[in-house]
């Protein structure tokens, strides 16, 4: 198999290194960088735990090569939070919301929505509810995701509506 030299900047870092032809992103970020928030879920694109962002778009990590991701600025769920430890919004409302229970397909949600919530303008509760018809969920029932989704679609995370306001 074949090498490539790739280039690129991982949560804030430039990095390179040589991978082979075949390796996925998900691979890469997991065994290479050590990045473990990134999870493997059914490595086919449909769970939606290997959610990571390139360019400031969701995608999926299993389904990238990582020489596709050369020249790239990746963002995994490490790279969330603050140097400081300030949580990012998206955890923030999570963290509100319970909407986390086992948290092995919490990164992959919180890099959806983070890639949702990023621009300048607000995503609707509609639009970050569609976005997690993307993600299996076993353990929490959804709801306080929706209740994140709703708080971050309000624009209220850290008021404590996204728990006080239930929404179910």
């Amino acid at each position: 198999m074949s090498d490539h030299a790739i280039d690129l900047t991982l949560n804030g870092q430039r990095r390179a290194a040589t991978v082979e032809a075949r390796t996925s992103l998900a691979d890469y970020l997991r065994l290479d960088a050590g990045c473990t928030g990134v999870h493997l879920g059914c490595e086919h694109g449909v769970c939606g735990a290997c959610t990571v962002m390139v360019d400031g778009r969701a995608v999926r990590a299993c389904l990238m090569l990582a020489v596709q991701a050369d020249g790239s600025d990746v963002t995994t769920v490490e790279g969330l939070a603050a140097p400081d430890g300030t949580f990012h919004p998206v955890q923030q409302a999570m963290r509100e919301a319970h909407g986390l229970q086992c948290g092995f397909c919490t990164p992959g949600v919180l890099m959806t929505f983070a890639a949702l919530t990023g621009g300048e303008d607000r995503a609707s509760e509609d639009s970050l509810v569609s976005a997690m018809s993307g993600h299996i969920c076993r353990c929490t029932g959804y709801q306080g995701i929706r209740r994140a989704a709703k708080a971050l679609a309000e624009g209220t995370v850290g008021s404590g509506a996204a728990v006080v306001g239930g929404g179910e």
